[in-house]
């Protein structure tokens, strides 16, 4: 703050100086004025302008060193009060902008949300006819057009879950109900979701619960699991999926192990990024890249630790890592 004060005042500084200069020179060159009392002069100026220019700096940045340490969260009663006609201007500008800017930020916040529940209502009005279709397709009697039929009608309601859930994300913290889940229920609920898809890739799944219940929200954990069987199922063929759980230093562990194309070394760390799809298969065309991406998002408030494995050609270990039941006092205390 004392280099750029010293910068903008730099032309008046520079004038005080060659005013002193410029006097100095005088008193020199004509002899019938005392120089050294011209000097003392000089002397007692360049005091007095200093100690003026130490008054002035700590007066004139009180303001300007508000403004630097402010953080742009449109609050402007951080900033100190203007004491000159300038600093007023400056603070009149800033505070225009700010209501301005708080003004378009409700707008597009209120924009924002409208478009959500609108989604929202939607995506909840297209479940009804999707219901009635897959009630439909269970009635039909050709068994390779139903199976055709029931793939596509679960690509659409596994995108319209995704789609639904990417929306309450950003509240998911004032959605959570902690309770002890018991797994097997809930992950067998969500392999007969995806029972028409298995049967179709020849899919079996191997299931064995040694630790049977865990702490955790069942609407966001379904979801979890949801997007960790897709990606199983999807990458696998005529190949069992193996599901295990078990605890270790009181935390309760769920795997998910399938057996498919695996994940090459240097996707491992980006499987999780928003839209990545993966950099080995280019003709899938029907993979998002948000399932394993929301997966992650809806872990971290339910402190579930998301850890993959996994080797080219042979397979892909998905492992939920549950926290201890006292790690969720900050969050049951929300």
């Amino acid at each position: 703050m004392i280099k750029a004060f010293l910068i903008e005042r730099r032309s008046w500084i520079a004038a005080f100086l060659l005013q002193q200069i410029l006097i100095l020179l005088i008193a020199f060159v004509d002899p019938s004025i005392p120089f050294e009392n011209v000097l003392y002069i000089v002397y007692l100026c360049v005091m007095i302008f200093v100690v003026f220019v130490i008054i002035r700096f700590r007066k004139e940045t009180a303001f300007y060193k508000s403004l630097e340490e402010w953080e742009n969260n449109l609050d402007v009663t951080a900033i100190s009060e203007p004491e000159t006609p300038f600093e007023e201007l400056i603070e009149k500008s800033i505070t225009g902008q700010t209501e301005q800017l708080k003004q378009s930020a409700l707008r597009n916040g209120l924009a924002l949300e409208n478009e959500k529940d609108e989604l929202m209502a939607w995506i909840h009005e297209v479940k009804t006819p999707l219901t009635a279709l897959h009630l439909i397709i269970d009635r039909m009697e050709e068994p390779s057009l139903k199976s055709q039929l029931s793939y596509e009608w679960l690509r659409i309601h596994l995108l319209l879950d995704q789609q639904l859930h990417q929306k309450r994300m950003s509240f998911i913290e004032n959605d959570l109900s902690l309770e002890m889940i018991k797994l097997k229920p809930l992950i067998i609920k969500e392999i007969r979701d995806l029972q028409s898809w298995c049967i179709q890739k020849g899919i079996g799944f191997d299931i064995q619960l040694e630790a049977e219940e865990v702490l955790s929200d069942a609407k966001w954990l379904s979801f979890i699991i949801r997007q960790l069987l897709t990606n199983a199922v999807k990458y696998s063929e005529a190949a069992d999926i193996v599901i295990n759980s078990y605890e270790i230093d009181e935390r309760k562990v769920l795997e998910v192990k399938d057996f498919g194309r695996g994940i090459d070394r240097k996707d491992v760390s980006r499987i999780f990024d928003k839209g990545f799809t993966s950099t080995t298969d280019h003709h899938n065309q029907s993979s998002t890249g948000m399932g394993l991406y929301l997966a992650k998002r809806a872990a971290k408030p339910l402190l579930i630790d998301i850890d993959v494995h996994s080797e080219l050609g042979a397979g892909t270990t998905f492992t939920l890592t549950f926290p201890k039941r006292n790690q969720f006092e900050h969050v049951i205390s929300m």
